[in-house]
């Protein structure tokens, strides 16, 4: 099976408590029949998320998402095959305090339009290194 990845932003549309959970038990749910894994890193200004697994899987998710009116200008910052998991062990990791990205102002200033694909790829790395124990059952 072939491994693919993709890590998009998106600007929450109606964030609160209650759409987070919405999401994060979607995601959950749809990402264990799917076979995909990753992370979600959200507050009220940005989603940022990796997804990893079957590339046609993958893909689906992601214009799913792109249909969701949860999320707003979604926008892809990497798309390819890889050749391990990195979010393996969790079918949704979540970071509720967005403790490894920008700023709310730099946000706002348009950091995510001028982010690099390492740049994005560096918060998931330092948030698999927190060492957040894997999605409960």
């Amino acid at each position: 099976m072939s491994l693919f990845r993709v890590i998009y932003s998106s600007r929450p549309f109606g964030f609160d408590e209650g759409v987070l959970s919405g999401i994060l038990l979607d995601a959950r749910r749809a990402n264990r029949r799917d076979g995909i894994t990753g992370a979600l890193i959200c507050r009220g200004d940005i989603y940022l998320q990796w997804l990893e697994g079957p590339e046609e899987q993958v893909k689906q998710a992601v214009e799913r998402i792109k249909r969701d009116d949860r999320h707003v200008e979604v926008t892809v910052h990497v798309s390819e095959s890889v050749s391990e998991r990195m979010f393996g062990e969790w079918a949704m990791l979540h970071d509720p305090a967005a403790s490894w990205i920008w700023p709310q102002d730099a946000v706002a200033d348009g950091a995510v339009e001028r982010a690099t694909a390492d740049e994005v790829e560096a918060f998931f790395m330092k948030l698999r290194e927190a060492g957040h124990a894997p999605d409960a059952d």
